[in-house]
């Protein structure tokens, strides 16, 4: 298995970047890796490390696509950038399996489908992040941001995508699928949900709950939740920084109560150690790209060397298992 990997993606690229990588490499023996990007520096980069050099190519990419670059015209321009180069390696390799990337969000979505084929039937590709959630399980978000406006039709697509998706992961047939609306009652959300609820419920390969509101999304009620990538996007963003409060929050506690809050800690800090664990993106990968005949992931933007790391052994996990082709057999059967 080949992974194609963004060493200049992301705002601690490259040095985190390849630091994740050599620690993936570590990890599992069963991959190769191309990394991507200016070659000069990242050879210097895997100079500071000891790596399985007959596992690892280096492939030059001089350009950098920004965050602040407009995604189309860099896409279109920059052809030479790691993103570009990279999905390029991808599609025109056959046994190059996964891009993985922490770059411009907006840049990998636009080449990704410029680049790759979409598999047949797919209306629109979908970015589906894996989250956890209450009780040791996961929550598959399809989508949250690769489509602001949707169709109907789309999002009955995205649910059997997620299902495909979740089937893979766990091995569990019984997959329940939610609707995110601003409301469980039915007839409640705007035009496109209320009928995109219908086709759902008419269609036997979903096992389809009904609607789910925003704060039920890591109740661990569904094991997928479908949505625009607008809403998936704003959920997604406000399910890390509620995450990221309560971490915070518990430890300004702990440091204002003084002695007896700190001894407390001391005998919860397993506990508390897990539930970092547990909600911190840098563990969990990345969002993969579903509807393409190859797999994308994107990884978020200020990843450190074990997101990387996550998001790599991530490509080799849903490549292995054949996410593609059980998502292929759903929406063909």
């Amino acid at each position: 298995m080949k992974i194609v990997f963004d060493a200049f993606g992301g705002d601690n690229s490259p040095v985190e970047a390849i630091k994740g990588a050599v620690l993936a490499l570590q990890a599992r023996q069963d991959f190769d890796i191309i990394l991507v990007g200016k070659e000069e520096i990242i050879y210097q980069e895997l100079h500071k490390y000891s790596y399985e050099k007959d596992r690892t190519t280096v492939v030059d990419a001089p350009e950098i696509i920004s965050n602040e670059d407009s995604p189309a015209i860099a896409v279109r321009k920059k052809k030479n950038s790691s993103i570009v180069v990279g999905l390029k390696l991808l599609n025109d390799t056959p046994d190059c399996d996964v891009f993985v990337s922490a770059g411009s969000t907006g840049a990998v979505l636009t080449a990704s489908t410029l680049l790759l084929k979409r598999l047949p039937g797919v209306f629109r590709p979908a970015l589906a992040p894996v989250l956890p959630a209450i009780g040791n399980k996961q929550v598959i978000l399809v989508d949250c941001g690769a489509n602001v406006e949707v169709k109907p039709e789309m999002l009955v697509q995205f649910a059997l995508i997620g299902t495909a998706y979740a089937r893979t992961l766990s091995g569990n047939q019984n997959i329940t699928v939610g609707l995110l609306n601003n409301g469980r009652e039915v007839g409640k959300g705007t035009n496109v949900i209320q009928e995109a609820y219908e086709l759902i419920s008419q269609n036997k390969k979903i096992n389809f709950i009904g609607n789910i509101e925003a704060r039920d999304i890591l109740s661990g009620e569904v094991d997928v939740v479908v949505a625009d990538g607008f809403s998936g996007n704003i959920a997604l963003k406000a399910s890390e920084g509620t995450a990221l409060m309560i971490l915070k929050l518990i430890k300004e506690s702990i440091l204002k109560n003084g002695l007896r809050a700190k001894i407390g800690y001391l005998l919860l800090k397993p506990a508390f150690k897990d539930m970092k664990r547990t909600l911190d993106y840098n563990d969990n990968g990345g969002a993969v790209l579903l509807g393409l005949d190859k797999l994308v992931i994107k990884t978020h933007g200020s990843s450190m060397a074990k997101s990387f790391c996550a998001a790599i052994l991530q490509a080799v996990n849903i490549a292995e298992k054949g996410v593609i082709t059980q998502v292929s057999n759903i929406l063909s059967e």
